[in-house]
This record gives structure tokens, sequence and C-alpha cells, in this order.
């Protein structure tokens, strides 16, 4: 059961032989968000719902991940990074888009600012990490997606990502 948790908390190899783990975690989420909305046509609504509950899952698994590698928030352990990243786009109104450019810069605005917000931690993100346990783990990036999500909509409500 251990190795199991620890394959699902660091996403198998992903969290443990990749450099930049966050970041290729972080990628991981974008890119099945963007494979179940766009090819396999499920509602963005949905997919964002399933997301919000795995990332609750996710905190008695990262919990127990660190307590398996001795180690509070692991680099390897992404989890909270592949929950987090399809939180960016809870307030973008999909119906309006399709698989074109603008759908790719916004996925990818989207994945830059969230990036951003989670390595830097600004705005009190920083402190959410000395949650103790699983919670501290994902709560921060939970709070990384918040300013980046309110980025994305800012740019996309002034028309400057359309």
């Amino acid at each position: 059961m251990d190795r199991l948790i620890l394959f699902a908390a660091t996403l198998g190899p992903i969290g443990r032989k990749l450099p930049a783990p966050g970041t290729f975690g972080s990628l991981a989420g974008l890119l099945v968000f963007w494979l179940l909305i766009f090819p396999a046509n499920i509602e963005p609504l949905f997919v964002l719902s399933a997301f919000a509950i795995l990332a609750l899952c996710a905190i008695p698994l990262c919990g127990k991940a660190e307590i398996l590698l001795s180690k509070e928030d692991p680099k390897e352990v992404i989890l909270d990074e592949f929950v987090a990243q399809p939180l960016v786009f809870v307030g973008v109104p999909w119906s309006s888009y399709s698989y074109s450019f603008d759908t790719v810069l916004l996925l990818g605005l989207g994945f830059a600012l969230f990036r951003f917000f989670d390595i830097m931690k600004p705005l009190g993100i920083s402190r959410l990490q000395s949650i103790p346990g699983g919670a501290g783990v994902v709560v921060d990036d939970i709070a990384a997606a918040i300013p980046a999500g309110l980025g994305i909509w800012l740019l996309w409500g002034n028309g400057i990502i359309s």
C-alpha cells in the first residue's frame, strides 16, 4: 500500500526522475485537463469539479507520502501541482473556446502564472506551507491557483487574450 501511495503522490517516475518535478507535475495536470476538455469533449465544469475532488483526496495521500519519505513537502511529491494547475481555469468560459492558438495561449499563460505563484509564493501563500501534513502540501498550491486564475480572468475580461 505504501508503494501505491508514493506512486500516486509522485505521479510515478515524473516526481522522482525528472528535473524540476513541480513544473512537470503542473504540466501533467495541464495536459490531462486539456485532453479531457478538447479531444475527449468532456464538460469543463465536470472536469474542474473532478480536479477539485482530487485535490481533497490529495491531502491524505501527500501527508502519508511526507511520512514515508521522512520530509516536509518533499519536492518529488507533485500530486499537489497536478491537481491544482487545472483549477487556474475555473473562471474561463470554455464554451467559447475550441482547439486553436488562442486556447493554447490561454493554457500557456495559465501554466506560467500558476508556476510563478507556486514558486514565488507571494501574498501570504508561503505561510500556508506551515500547515502541518498533507493540507500544507496541497493548500499552498490551491492558493497559488487563485491569483493565477484571477490573472487569466482579468486578461480575458479585458480582451487582452480572447
